[in-house]
C-alpha cells in the first residue's frame, strides 16, 4: 500500500509573500557571498490551484523550498523509512531535475528527466545519506511552451510504525475570529480530516467561538468531528490539560495535536505531523515551526532548547532569527539544511502521542509561560523526544509587538521558569538561574519599573510556599495578577489625543550601530555602572519637576536598562506602539524592592536543594490526570 507522507502544495491565500515559502520561480545570483535576485516575475497568476501551476515558457520554478522540499535527514535519523518515492505529474513539454542537499546545505543532483505530453513521473529515492541534514526537492523548467505543473507527492511503501488518529486541542481566549478561520481551513481538507478524530474547541473567553456568525456552518460541515467546550479561563495550561483529557477518553485516537488559538494554519503541515508521528520509531513529540502571522515569510522558531546553566530557553542558532524567507529563501541559506535537535517545541502547534501522557502525565498547572518546556524536557527525562519538524509550521502573533516580561505576564515568566529548574535542571542549586533572576530585578528596578518587580516577588514567595501553591492559585493568580498593575501608575498606557504628553527634555535620539556594536557598558565598567546607579537611586530622591512632568522621552527601541536609569523619569512608548508608558523614580519603592530582592533570592539558594525534592516528590500530583479530571470536575 502507497502512504503519502507528504504533498507538494500552494498557498491558501492569494498572498505574494507566502510565494517564496511554496516556490520559487526566481533566477538569483552570489554577489559578495550573498543571495541576490536577479529577476523578480514571480506570478500570483501561474498558481491555478491548490496542487497545480503554470511553468511559463523558459522559465525554471524551484521546489526546493521550506513547504515543499522534502526534509530527508528527519525522515532518515526519527523513523525506518529508507525508501521513498517522488511522484511528478506534468503536462507538456518540460525538463525535471531532482536535487538533494547535505547538512552544510552544498546542492548535487540526482536525476534529469525530459516529459512531454502527460506524464507521470517517478523517482525511487533511499534515505541513507542524511545523517547530518539535508533535503530533497526537484525543478521544473519549461522549454518551447508553458508546461502545467498537475501536482506531486513523496510516498513509501513501508507501513506506519503506529496507525490511530489524532484529536486537536483548540485552547481559546477571547479569539474566535481566528478559531473558526482554523476550523475553516480544516474544513476545507478533508485529507487532514481523515487523519483527525476530533477537533476539540476549549473556549475559556467571554466572547465565544459558538456566538461568531460563521459557526453554525462550519459545525455543519464538520459534524461530529467538532467539539466545543466551555470552561472557565485555566490559561494555556489549562485549556490544553483538557485536550489531553478529552482526547485520552478517544478510543480511536493515539496523539493529541495541540494549537493556540490565534494562528493561522497550513492544513498540510497538520497532516504532516500525524504522519511523521505515525512514523517515528518511538513515541516521538512532534512540533511545528513559527513563521510570524503579521509578516508572514520571516521564521521566527525552529529547534529551541533549554541551557542547564541559566536554565533558560532559546532557539538554535537565535542570533540568525528571525530569517525572512522573500530575502534568502532554503536553497541559498545553508543553516537550514543542518538537522537541529530541540529539548522543546512551543504549543502553538505541537503532536504529542498519548503514550507519552498516559506514562508522564498531563501539562504542569503553570496557566501559561513553560509548560510546554516543562513537559517535554519531562518526556526527554522518560526516554521520547521533541523534533521541531521542517515543513511543518503555521504562522502565529510574534512577540515582536509585545513586552510580556514587564505586564501580567512577568509572574508566570519568574515562576514557572525557577519550578521547571527546581524540577528539571542538572546543576546544583540551579546553576546561574538564580543570578540571573537577581539580575533581572536589578534591571527592572534600576528602569523604575516596580510592577513586574512585584510581580516576581510574589512569584518566589509562592515558590517557596511549596509546590501545593499552583493548583491552589491556578485560577487565582492572573486576575489577581493584573488587579495589581492598578497600584502601579507606570502601567497606565497613555495614549496619544489632541494635547500629546510631553518631556521636559525632549526624545533622546540615539545613531543606530552596526549589528553586535552596543553603548552598554561590559566587564569592570558593568559593575561600576550598575553599583553606582543603584546607589543613586537608594540615596536621591526625583527632583519635583520630574515627578510632575516625564523628564526625557525614549523611542521602544532606545529604553534600555543602561540608559533610563540616569534620569528621574523617562516617558517610553509601548512595544506596540499604542501610546506611552510613564517610568518615575520612587525611592521607598525602590529600597522596599531591593532589600526584598536580595532576601528572597538569598533564601531561595538556601533552600533550594529542599524545594528541589519537594517539587519533585510532588510532580506526579501536579500533572496527574486524576487530580486535573478532579479540578475540571463541573465543568464539562
Amino acid at each position: 500500500m502507497t502512504h503519502v507522507l507528504q504533498n507538494v502544495v500552494f498557498p491558501l491565500d492569494r498572498d505574494p509573500d507566502l510565494l517564496p515559502l511554496y516556490a520559487d520561480p526566481e533566477t538569483w545570483s552570489v554577489i559578495d557571498e550573498e543571495p541576490v535576485r536577479v529577476s523578480n516575475r514571480a506570478q500570483l497568476g501561474n498558481v491555478l490551484d491548490r496542487r497545480r501551476a503554470r511553468i511559463v515558457s523558459g522559465r525554471r520554478v524551484s521546489f526546493g523550498t521550506y513547504f515543499n522540499a522534502f526534509p530527508a535527514s528527519y525522515w532518515q535519523h526519527w523513523t525506518p523509512v529508507r525508501n521513498v518515492t517522488l511522484t511528478v505529474r506534468t503536462s507538456g513539454p518540460a525538463t525535471i531535475l531532482v536535487y538533494r542537499s547535505n547538512g552544510g546545505g552544498v546542492k548535487q543532483r540526482l536525476e534529469t528527466r525530459e516529459v512531454s505530453g502527460e506524464e507521470t513521473s517517478e523517482f525511487a529515492l533511499v534515505l541513507d545519506q542524511y545523517s547530518d541534514g539535508g533535503w530533497i526537492w526537484f525543478d521544473i523548467a519549461a522549454d518551447e511552451k508553458a508546461a502545467i505543473f498537475e501536482g506531486a507527492e513523496w510516498t513509501t511503501e513501508q507501513e506506519p510504525t503506529r496507525t490511530g488518529k489524532a484529536s486537536i486541542g483548540i485552547t481559546t481566549y477571547n479569539k474566535p475570529e481566528y478559531c473558526v478561520e482554523t476550523l475553516a481551513a480544516l474544513a476545507d481538507a478533508p485529507d487532514v480530516l481523515d487523519l483527525l478524530d476530533r477537533v476539540f474547541v476549549i473556549d475559556q473567553g467571554t466572547q465565544l467561538v459558538a456566538e461568531r456568525a460563521e459557526y453554525p456552518a462550519l459545525a455543519e460541515r464538520l459534524g461530529d468531528t467538532l467539539e466545543v467546550i466551555t470552561q472557565p479561563n485555566l490559561g494555556g495550561s489549562g485549556g490544553f490539560a483538557r485536550a489531553m483529557l478529552e482526547t485520552l477518553d478517544r478510543p480511536d485516537s493515539d496523539f493529541v495535536q495541540l494549537l493556540d488559538d490565534d494562528v493561522r494554519i497550513e492544513p498540510e503541515s497538520v497532516r504532516r505531523s500525524v504522519v511523521f508521528g505515525r512514523y517515528a520509531s518511538s513515541p516521538t513529540i512532534v512540533g511545528a515551526h513559527m513563521f510570524d502571522l503579521l509578516d508572514r515569510p520571516k521564521l521566527h522558531a525552529w529547534a529551541e532548547v533549554v541551557d542547564d546553566q541559566p536554565f533558560m530557553w532559546r532557539a538554535l542558532y537565535q542570533e540568525e532569527l528571525p530569517h525572512d524567507f522573500s530575502v534568502a529563501n532554503l536553497r541559498q541559506t545553508p543553516m537550514l539544511h543542518m538537522r537541529l535537535d530541540a529539548d522543546y517545541n512551543g504549543w502553538w502547534m505541537c503532536l504529542i502521542p498519548l503514550e507519552i501522557i498516559r506514562e508522564i502525565g498531563l501539562s504542569l498547572p503553570a496557566f501559561i509561560k513553560w509548560d510546554d518546556a516543562e513537559f517535554s524536557l519531562r518526556a526527554r527525562d522518560a526516554g521520547y523526544p521533541t523534533v521541531s519538524m521542517p515543513g511543518v509550521a503555521l504562522w502565529h502573533v510574534s512577540w515582536v509587538g509585545k513586552d510580556d516580561s514587564i505586564d501580567w505576564q512577568a509572574y508566570f515568566h519568574a515562576r514557572n521558569r525557577i519550578v521547571a529548574a527546581l524540577l528539571h535542571s542538572p546543576v546544583p542549586r540551579g546553576g546561574t538561574l538564580l543570578r540571573h533572576s537577581q539580575r533581572v530585578d536589578l534591571k527592572h528596578l534600576m528602569m523604575m519599573q516596580y510592577y513586574p518587580v512585584e510581580l516576581r516577588h510574589r512569584a518566589l514567595r509562592d515558590i517557596l510556599s511549596g509546590p501545593a501553591h499552583m493548583w491552589r492559585t491556578l485560577p487565582t493568580a492572573m486576575p489577581e495578577a493584573r488587579k495589581l498593575a492598578a497600584t502601579f501608575p507606570e502601567t497606565k498606557i497613555h495614549k496619544d489625543s489632541g494635547v500629546p504628553m510631553r518631556a521636559r527634555r525632549g526624545r533622546q535620539v540615539f545613531k543606530r550601530r552596526k549589528q553586535h556594536e552596543f553603548d552598554s557598558p561590559t566587564g569592570l565598567m558593568l559593575r561600576t555602572f550598575t553599583l553606582r546607579t543603584l546607589l543613586a537611586h537608594w540615596i536621591h530622591s526625583p527632583k519635583p519637576a520630574n515627578v510632575a512632568q516625564p523628564e526625557v522621552e525614549f523611542g521602544k527601541g532606545d529604553a534600555h536598562w543602561w540608559r533610563i536609569p540616569t534620569y528621574d523619569s523617562a516617558l517610553v512608548s509601548a512595544a506596540d506602539g499604542s501610546g506611552k508608558n510613564v517610568y518615575t523614580r520612587d525611592r521607598a519603592k525602590f529600597r522596599r524592592m531591593l532589600a526584598e530582592t536580595i532576601r528572597l533570592h538569598r533564601q531561595l539558594r538556601r533552600e533550594w536543594p529542599r524545594l528541589s525534592r519537594s517539587y519533585r516528590k510532588a510532580l506526579p500530583d501536579l500533572t496527574s490526570e486524576r487530580v486535573w479530571r478532579e479540578t475540571l470536575k463541573g465543568q464539562r
